[in-house]
């Protein structure tokens, strides 16, 4: 057992490392504001009013600062808009602004006390060597498998530890949940993990589904434990612990909804007005929902008892003894590839047998220490530290490890990439995919093609960092990206994914998306997002976007780095029917090396022919949106008139080579009054205010409104025609834009 007692205290040190990592630099941070102190009595209980819905457990513990003063407390409520804390002293009556600090290493902290138990325990101990050293023979039998589910029953009944290899589309959630099911027949208790609430939603929706076509499902004997994303999830009756207390216990669930609802009366009011008589109201419904809570969570206790199936987050696994106080037969880890090394051997140490599923070539771990142990155990994932994923590099699959071997989420033109780069063709195309298929490939944009790259080279330098947190954006990129959306939405897609690498285009995006498609995205399933926020979903049309161009002289580490064959991966796999890469393929192929998977995969796909070029931008876009208009750049009657119209402002970059004609120079020098250049260059006309710094693209931003990029065209570098400006209507994202900037702009 020594060298288990080793990677207990190595995992333990590394724990300690992210914690206190974490409470020095990473607390997430909520903005509070019109706090009223509810009493003296006691603690400190203080109302507070949000901008955002805040989620944070009751019982946890939070940090408030006002001014220079920081004071310790813990969440008494959060609901809706507003919160409830109690600090460990007075800040005042009335506080009208402060900045609430919840801490993400109150988990981490629990997880280090259920390491230091399982140093007590020979069989713990002898589940965490089985785990991470999976050399053992196996033991099913080999010659009697039919097909993946009943390999997977076999391998779970006659092995202590399975390893499961699903890469997208390939069934995971099909296949876990028939072996549970298996299992609950049997009345094996089986404990369903993941680090995220979606996947355990996923899972124990698919595994109940499953149960009741065989008129096999018994109240209560299924369960979901803990917070639950909602969803499909609660179109099973009786799965969620709220469920059942409504069925099993209508008196407590109708107290518990009174209550609630009378609180929210008493904060509304606190709202528009306080008084010593609603803030004691306030108060004692707090103290009778607290033993309300306490008598609702033993019954949810005895439900989780009276389970076979139970499913919750590792997290919570970890933090609530409801869990960890107990064993099950089995335990099934899904999403394994993204959860702690530490995390993992914790739940293996709760069932005889364990089952670890994930995809090791997806996204790994995220810690925030850079420390060695830290990068060992926190951001890699159980099957590398296992050691059984390897055997990949040499063609071979390691006993304890099965893999999932057909996909049937992407049209093959889609797989083909992944299939062979970054699955080494261990991964097949189901025959049934390509007909599946056929009615997204069919539609617009770029009809009957599912795999498009599309190569914005020569249409001028547009990547940029981000003023503060050096994110890279491209705006040109971002408005073709839109277009594609908007071509893809008018075609009929309601299923639409827009991912980049970097967050501060994927937040520009979601800007646009919000102001221009408001409607849409609630009615439809459009989403703009990083990669890491899209792994484990998926949607009919993918745009992924690159990003990184000129005047960058290095391509970003994100699609370079260590994990960028595992970015790219997630990126093209969310994909059902249409992936549109849209790329700058000159500058990917002089700054980026020829094993690295993005220039791999440009150049895959210009071997396929699936490039459309930038000369054929008008043949494409079908319809053009009202707030964002393509047009020729040399035509300038449109910008010109918008020139004239402007009340207020006129912004305009010109980079450091412009040379402008004397048709630009006489525009500007009857509007200079209002206009602001931003340009380390003079020029002949005097403008109201000079930024002397430089942006390398040119752009006027009119009234702080109306957004054209592109112009003046003499401002474009390395450009070639067709010269297309863009005209964008719209005064968020104008306030979006302006604040990214890398310069100094008031």
């Amino acid at each position: 057992m020594s060298t288990t007692l080793a990677y207990l205290k190595e995992w333990q040190e590394a724990l300690q490392i992210e914690i206190h990592y974490l409470k020095k630099y990473g607390s997430t941070k909520y903005y509070l504001k019109n706090g009223q102190l509810l009493s003296s009595a006691d603690s400190y209980p203080y109302y507070f009013e949000t901008n955002v819905s805040i989620k944070i457990p009751p019982g946890s513990q939070i940090r408030l600062e006002w001014g220079n003063v920081k004071i310790d407390g813990r969440m008494l409520s959060s609901e809706g808009k507003n919160v409830i804390v109690a600090l460990e002293q007075s800040i005042g009556d009335l506080v009208g602004e402060a900045v609430l600090f919840h801490d993400p290493w109150e988990l981490l902290d629990e997880l280090q006390l259920r390491l230091e138990e399982i140093e007590k325990s020979k069989r713990k101990l002898g589940r965490i060597k089985r785990l991470m050293n999976p050399d053992m023979g196996i033991k099913h039998p080999v010659h009697i498998i039919k097909n993946n589910v009943h390999e997977l029953i076999l391998r779970s009944k006659y092995n202590p530890v399975t390893y499961v290899w699903g890469p997208p589309g390939t069934g995971k959630t099909y296949t876990l949940a028939r072996v549970a099911a298996n299992k609950y027949f049997k009345e094996k208790r089986v404990l369903i993990l993941s680090h995220s609430n979606q996947a355990v939603d996923v899972l124990l929706a698919e595994i109940s589904t499953f149960i009741k076509k065989r008129n096999k499902f018994q109240e209560g004997h299924v369960i979901r434990y803990g917070s639950q994303t909602g969803g499909d999830l609660l179109k099973h009756e009786s799965l969620t612990t709220a469920q059942l207390l409504e069925k099993k216990e209508p008196s407590l669930a109708k107290e518990k909804e009174q209550l609630i609802e009378e609180k929210q009366h008493l904060k509304n009011d606190l709202t528009s007005s306080f008084s010593k008589r609603d803030s004691d109201q306030l108060l004692d419904i707090e103290k009778k929902l607290t033993r309300l809570l306490e008598k609702i969570r033993q019954k949810e206790i005895q439900f989780v008892k009276d389970a076979y199936v139970i499913g919750t987050t590792l997290a919570k696994a970890a933090t609530d003894p409801t869990i960890y106080e107990h064993q099950f037969d089995v335990v099934i880890i899904d999403e394994a590839s993204m959860c702690y090394v530490p995390q993992a051997a914790f739940a293996a140490t709760l069932a005889k047998h364990s089952i670890i599923c994930g995809d090791f070539k997806q996204l790994p771990p995220i810690a925030s220490s850079r420390h060695e142990l830290v990068n060992k155990w926190l951001k890699e994932d159980i099957f590398y530290c296992a050691n059984v994923a390897h055997t990949i590099e040499h063609g071979q699959l390691h006993p304890h490890l099965m893999l999932l071997k057909e996909q049937r989420r992407m049209h093959p033109d889609i797989s083909a990439f992944t299939n062979k780069y970054i699955y080494r063709s261990l991964v097949g195309d189901h025959e049934s995919v390509l007909k599946n298929r056929n009615e997204i490939v069919e539609k617009a944009p770029f009809p009957n093609r599912a795999a498009i790259l599309v190569d914005t080279s020569s249409t001028g330098e547009y990547c940029i960092n981000e003023r503060t947190s050096k994110s890279r954006m491209n705006i040109w990129q971002l408005l073709l990206s839109f277009q594609l959306i908007h071509e893809a939405y008018k075609a009929g897609a309601r299923s639409i994914g827009y991912v980049s690498p970097y967050r501060v285009q994927a937040q520009l995006m979601d800007s646009l998306l919000t102001d221009f498609y408001e409607v849409e995205k609630q009615t439809a399933n459009i989403i703009a997002a990083t990669v890491h926020k899209l792994q484990g979903s998926e949607r009919d049309v993918i745009i992924f976007d690159t990003v990184d161009s000129y005047p960058e002289q290095r391509a970003g580490m994100l699609i370079t780095g260590k994990e960028s064959e595992r970015l790219i991966n997630v990126a093209i796999t969310r994909t059902k029917g249409k992936f549109i890469h849209i790329s700058n393929n000159t500058y990917i192929h002089q700054h980026v090396y020829g094993n690295k998977t993005i220039k791999q995969l440009v150049t895959h796909q210009e071997k396929e022919d699936q490039t459309v070029f930038m000369n054929e931008i008008g043949t494409w876009i079908k319809n053009q949106h009202e707030r964002l208009q393509w047009m020729h750049a040399r035509k300038l009657e449109r910008v010109f008139d918008d020139m004239k119209k402007a009340q207020k402002s006129i912004v305009i970059s010109l980079p450091a080579h412009t040379v402008l004609t004397e048709q630009w120079l006489e525009k500007l020098t009857e509007m200079r009054n209002i206009v602001t250049v931003i340009s380390d260059k003079q020029y002949s006309f005097q403008p109201k205010k000079q930024i002397e710094q430089s942006i390398p693209f040119p752009f006027i931003l009119i009234d702080h409104r109306y957004f054209w990029l592109g112009l003046p065209l003499e401002g474009s570098k390395n450009i070639s025609p067709p010269f297309v400006a863009a005209r964008l209507d719209s005064v968020f994202f104008a306030e979006q834009f302006l604040g990214k900037l890398p310069i100094d702009f008031i």
